[in-house]
């Protein structure tokens, strides 16, 4: 990394309840699953977490409730050399929780099914981040999600906008947003799934590849409304990141047994924002975001699935010495 980056993360926390089974329940059925386990997870969380591991001095705003579930995810931050200060413990409503079921079968990839309880994210406010009005200028990139409620979004934007500062929105879970506020984001970053729900157009990917015009007409909905960058994550399909006129599509670097896939759009969106700031031209971040993301799902849970800036370079030097062929690529 040439430079060491300021970001600041406005989002989620999430207690993950993670359940391994062979096969999912079906209504009224009752099966006995393979494990159980926990770990602390929340979009922004994971996020803030990931550019930390990766080198970035972060800092993280959210909520948490006033319980053990708030304690232990916030000592998470805290252990990953997130700055978590300006953490609020709600008194009045739980902390966030994620029930993840992982569906896993010999010779198939994890599936995961993911449920959220919002509780104490829910709970944030706009005068809970009206600090950042004057202090969002020191950071080189804010990165917000959809878990929080969406005025402490626009809020969050509007002071990064005024500033200059470059807003990165992980839209997830999708909900509608205005054409004002779409105007002032550096970069978007949905999945297939979201892309549809926001934009209408359905993203063709599967098994047989990607029509990759369903791909730009997606990101050009988003572009034609003055978002700057669009970053479509297609699992794995890869991703597509759209740049005016500019189409840059990197496969997904399919060189570990996927474990969870809990967490990659996290670790992607980290280690992209990390890489911009440091001082990585778009497309080598998407090479770099791409191979993190892959560690990520090699591994179980969210936030101790995600690798450090070491592990990282390992894995590009070791898939480039055996000479594999997972290059991005103009379309």
């Amino acid at each position: 990394m040439d430079k060491k980056p300021k970001i600041l993360v406005v989002g989620s926390f999430m207690m993950d309840l993670i359940s391994r089974t062979d096969k999912v329940p079906g209504e009224g059925e009752t099966i006995t699953g393979r494990s159980f386990s926990t770990a602390s997870g929340g979009k922004g969380a994971n996020q803030a977490v990931q550019a930390a591991l990766l080198g970035a001095e972060v800092t993280m705003v959210g909520k948490v409730g006033d319980d053990i579930f708030g304690t232990l995810m916030t000592e998470a931050l805290s252990a990953a050399n997130v700055n978590v200060d300006h953490i609020i413990k709600d008194k009045s409503a739980a902390s966030g929780v994620g029930n993840i079921t992982l569906e896993v079968r010999d010779g198939q990839k994890t599936k995961n099914r993911i449920l959220i309880l919002p509780g104490a994210n829910m709970t944030l406010v706009p005068g809970d981040i009206e600090f950042l009005r004057n202090e969002i200028s020191k950071y080189d990139m804010v990165i917000l999600q959809n878990e929080i409620p969406a005025e402490v979004n626009e809020a969050v934007i509007d002071f990064a906008y005024s500033k200059g500062v470059p807003v990165m929105l992980n839209s997830a879970p999708s909900r509608p947003v205005s054409q004002e506020i779409m105007s002032k984001f550096t970069y978007i970053s949905p999945n297939e799934h979201e892309a549809f729900d926001m934009t209408g157009i359905k993203i063709v990917a599967d098994s047989s590849g990607i029509d990759f015009s369903t791909v730009k007409n997606a990101a050009g909905y988003f572009l034609d409304r003055g978002v700057k960058n669009v970053i479509v994550t297609l699992g794995s399909n890869g991703v597509v990141m759209a740049t005016g006129d500019r189409y840059i599509f990197h496969p997904c670097i399919d060189v570990v047994e996927v474990v969870d896939p809990t967490a990659a759009g996290d670790s992607f969106v980290g280690a992209f924002c990390t890489a911009i700031c440091s001082g990585m031209s778009e497309e080598n971040a998407i090479e770099f975001a791409s191979y993190a993301a892959t560690i990520t799902v090699s591994r179980l849970g969210a936030q101790p699935s995600l690798p450090t800036y070491s592990e990282v370079a390992e894995l590009m030097d070791s898939v480039q010495r055996k000479g594999q062929n997972y290059r991005r690529a103009v379309i």
